[in-house]
């Protein structure tokens, strides 16, 4: 594999090559990698199953020390494909405590951030696309008709 991000390649069983593909993603890859699942509520809302993560969003952890906390995303950095979340925080041995950067996979989002103006568009236009396949009928012979709702 070359040093640059090779947009052909497809997969490999090497644990290295997929660091490798993971390290060298442009941005607009490397957000779909902090990608995370969605509440049964949200699922049928929504009608997806995972949804990148934004800051704001209110977060339930599902593995690991702080399995079943919960709290809102207070950065997302995607160059790690990490996310820091607000009062999940160990102590340091001088006291101090310090965020802790926690994998989108062990995520789970109770509550969406619609504030935010692109994923407020993108609600709009899934909106708009609903409303308009309720327009169109199918009939047995296959042809679209569109009737007047």
């Amino acid at each position: 594999m070359k040093k640059e991000f090779s947009k052909s390649w497809k997969a490999s069983s090497q644990p290295r090559k997929q660091r490798k593909y993971r390290a060298n993603a442009p941005l607009h890859l490397k957000k779909k990698f902090v990608s995370v699942n969605l509440s049964r509520e949200l699922r049928k809302k929504h009608g997806k199953r995972n949804i990148p993560i934004k800051k704001g969003d209110t977060v339930k952890i599902m593995g690991g020390k702080f399995k079943g906390k919960q709290g809102k995303i207070t950065t997302v950095k995607l160059n790690i494909s990490k996310v820091t979340i607000e009062g999940i925080q160990v102590k340091k041995q001088d006291g101090s405590k310090v965020n802790i950067k926690l994998q989108p996979s062990n995520l789970q989002i109770i509550e969406l951030n619609l504030e935010d103006r692109k994923r407020k568009i993108k609600k709009e236009n899934k909106e708009e696309k609903t409303k308009e396949k309720k327009k169109w009928v199918i009939w047995k012979d296959k042809k679209f008709q569109k009737i007047g709702l």
